[in-house]
């Protein structure tokens, strides 16, 4: 996915559809001088409605297009007749998108599901016609009700990236290398920090046609929760994977400081973070000889399952979509019986 094509956060002015005005009309025809009342209602103004689409992976088709604006509901009209509801707009977001009220700040809801609609502005209620207002002791009401303004208001779309399993280390430790060994997500990949600065999203293909998706987040430096490096941008983005694999070098000087780092801003940032399941991935196994392995034992943390894995001979990687599938599924299984239970009640 391309740096610039990549964008997670927008601010768009949204208007919705005054409502139509209901019809003030009195039947008349041949013979009938003087009918009742048969004004009709207005019809609605639209919506503005939010659609997930598992197909799309950024807010960029808001980056230029900030102003967004339903059709209004047309007029009511004689013989009882509704007037036609103004057309409602649907915007496709990503999985993961959250609506948030600009000025307040409140998180409205957020979409999860592919093609799950949600109204984040209601179009204007269509006014009531006369013959609503008829009765024993007012049989001709002269009047009808104006249809009610639509909404208008700013609105902020936050992207919160979807995905089975999140890469999670700090800077330059082969994340985007493995990331691209085992899906077909193609990375920036070069020998300096912040090479990634967008997540980056493959699809792990697994047996028997059985996949996952995976996400490369920007790497994480010490106090990115005080807003340090990428910050909150990134860290939020790991909040909507089920997963975290952690990436650490097997060669690197301090394994266990490494990873109390990275727990440490997780921690800092949400502590629900760590209630997810983790794996450590020691990456660039290939620098390191089965001596140094066992001499290094003592310095893995041994509070998550570890493995070696190398993007250059492949060592580990059939092992570790094994153990990420096996807790994916886990997972989605604890998940479903939380929801059955809770239907159940």
């Amino acid at each position: 996915m391309a740096r610039a094509n990549f964008v997670d956060y927008v601010k768009i002015n949204l208007q919705s559809g005054n409502g139509g005005a209901g019809s003030k009309h009195f039947y008349r025809a041949k013979g009938i001088p003087k009918g009742g009342p048969d004004g009709g209602d207005g019809g609605r103004g639209g919506h503005i409605i939010l659609r997930g689409n598992r197909n799309l992976w950024t807010l960029l088709q808001f980056k230029y297009k900030k102003h967004i604006r339903a059709g209004h509901g047309e007029r009511g009209s004689e013989n009882n007749r509704t007037g036609a509801t103004g057309d409602d707009v649907v915007l496709d977001v990503p999985l993961g998108t959250i609506a948030r009220d600009a000025e307040t700040g409140e998180q409205l809801f957020e979409i999860t599901r592919h093609d799950e609609e949600r109204v984040i502005m209601e179009g204007g209620r269509g006014g009531l016609g006369n013959s609503h207002f008829k009765s024993s002791t007012n049989q001709s009401p002269d009047y009808a009700q104006p249809g009610e303004e639509g909404g208008e208001g700013w609105y902020i779309l936050e992207l919160k990236v979807l995905a089975d399993v999140g890469l999670v280390g700090l800077p330059n430790v082969g994340k985007s290398t493995l990331l691209s060994v085992v899906t077909a997500a193609k990375p920036e990949i070069a020998n300096y920090e912040f090479t990634t600065i967008v997540p980056n999203i493959g699809m792990v293909q697994y047996r028997d046609g059985k996949s996952f998706a995976m996400a490369d987040i920007p790497g994480i430096i010490e106090d990115a929760h005080l807003g340090r490096g990428l910050g909150h941008r990134f860290l939020r983005h790991i909040e909507r994977n089920a997963t975290l694999l952690f990436c650490i070098p097997a060669d690197a000087d301090d394994i266990r400081g490494q990873y109390r780092i990275l727990l440490n801003e997780l921690r800092s940032y949400n502590p629900e973070l760590l209630d997810k399941p983790r794996v450590l991935a020691l990456t660039r196994a290939d620098m390191v000889d089965e001596e140094l392995k066992r001499l290094r034992k003592g310095e893995v943390p041994d509070d998550l399952p570890s493995l070696y894995v190398s993007a250059v001979t492949g060592e580990g990687i059939t092992a570790l979509k094994d153990l990420l599938y096996g807790l994916i599924i886990e997972r989605r299984q604890d998940y479903d019986g939380v929801q059955y239970a809770m239907e159940e009640e």
